[in-house]
């Protein structure tokens, strides 16, 4: 476990309006608003989570660092700050000083990229780089906004990170780089709906086919000791995942299956409902209502699935999909001497036989989506089921 220690001139608590219980306190988010001597900042906070990295050789940058060492007190009113997402924050009122839980950040698939410096790491930088600069007689402050059990780190990360410079993922697509999802999806009726750039107006953005891609990276997530939880909680790990490794030839491969990553997607946002309603029935259930589930909301009439364009008659929240999504990683292979992908079954076929028991499974764990999407062990234990089904027809077939 990762924590740090520093002393703050004051702090705010922020709770949840939604806390009912003690117990929503370990689920719902808490902001906690520091006003910290620069002095008393820790060095190395992380930031992997942020989806920028610092470049201190802008203008904007260079003022930053100016800003830090000139000989004026306003500093924490005219910086916006920084935002860190954290596990958990304690306050020793007596000390003045603040623990911050910050995970593990030695796990690449894990806490790395859900906890750290979110919003503000140029302001961070340029204080780590010149708070021994300041002048004699001056004590500078920085606000810095902590929020703890952040829900979804994605939808965190775009809102906070709302400037007008060109997303990492616009530059990508300048130099070409998405030319193989380009060509993988030539023949698909959403080819033309897919957004590679910043303000296109498109219905889906490149980096829904990324997530998609990262669900199913056997090279880095082969077997069930490890879960592509980021495919659902962080985007920014997924696109750097793929900008490292799409030249690769295991990665070239993988592109080339996105038509039937998306029917599969697909499949499993248009029928859960009913698998849902199979699975209570079964139970002794009478009367299931899956509109009722939260993160679930029933829809108007002429409602249809993003990429195939299947009418759906609930909204269903990635973080209830995405773990049955990326049970289906156990059906793909990679022969390294072909250095071709293949399945061992059709997903679409294991899906009609074992998809209730994966949304069984599912939704007994979890009725809060959140939580099911950046479970782990739910994610290994739908491996588990989809890798025991596959055995099954194996056997079946040599027999």
């Amino acid at each position: 476990m990762s924590t740090v220690k520093f002393k703050v001139h004051s702090l705010r608590t922020l709770a949840s309006p939604y806390r009912k219980t003690d117990l929503d306190d370990k689920l719902l988010e808490t902001i906690y608003y520091l006003l910290v001597n620069m002095k008393d900042l820790p060095e190395a906070l992380p930031l992997d989570v942020n989806p920028r990295k610092p470049k201190m050789t802008t203008n904007v940058a260079k003022g930053l660092l100016n800003a830090v060492t000139e000989p004026e007190n306003d500093f924490y009113i005219n910086n916006r700050g920084i935002v860190i997402s954290a596990k958990g924050l304690v306050f020793n009122s007596s000390e003045s000083e603040v623990t911050i839980d910050l995970g593990d950040q030695t796990s690449e698939d894990g806490d790395k990229n859900l906890y750290g410096i979110l919003d503000g790491g140029h302001t961070y930088t340029a204080i780590m780089k010149k708070r021994n600069e300041i002048p004699a007689g001056y004590e500078k402050y920085v606000r810095v906004e902590v929020i703890t059990n952040v829900q979804n780190i994605t939808r965190l990360s775009d809102a906070r990170n709302t400037s007008l410079q060109v997303s990492d993922i616009a530059l990508f697509n300048l130099d070409d780089n998405f030319e193989d999802i380009k060509t993988a999806i030539s023949n698909e009726i959403y080819k033309e709906e897919i957004a590679y750039k910043d303000n296109e107006d498109k219905p889906i953005n490149v980096s829904e086919l990324l997530r998609l891609i990262y669900a199913f990276d056997i090279d880095k997530f082969p077997d069930d000791t490890s879960a592509p939880v980021q495919s659902y909680s962080a985007k920014t790990a997924v696109f750097k995942r793929y900008k490292a490794a799409f030249q690769t030839e295991f990665y070239q491969s993988l592109i080339y299956q996105i038509p039937k990553l998306v029917e599969l997607y697909d499949r499993i946002e248009s029928e859960l409902p009913d698998k849902y309603y199979k699975y209570k029935i079964a139970l002794g259930g009478s009367h299931p209502n899956f509109g009722n589930v939260r993160g679930v909301e029933k829809v108007e009439k002429n409602t249809y699935t993003v990429f195939l364009h299947n009418k759906i008659n609930y909204a269903i929240s990635t973080g209830y999909i995405y773990p049955i999504l990326g049970a289906f990683r156990s059906l793909v292979k990679y022969d390294t001497e072909k250095h071709e992908l293949y399945w061992l079954f059709d997903p679409i076929e294991i899906w009609e036989e074992v998809g209730t028991s994966l949304v069984q499974n599912t939704f007994e764990t979890f009725t809060n989506p959140q939580l099911a999407g950046k479970d782990k062990q739910l994610w290994l234990s739908n491996y588990r089921i989809v890798e025991t089904q596959s055995l099954r027809k194996l056997l079946n077939t040599r027999m």
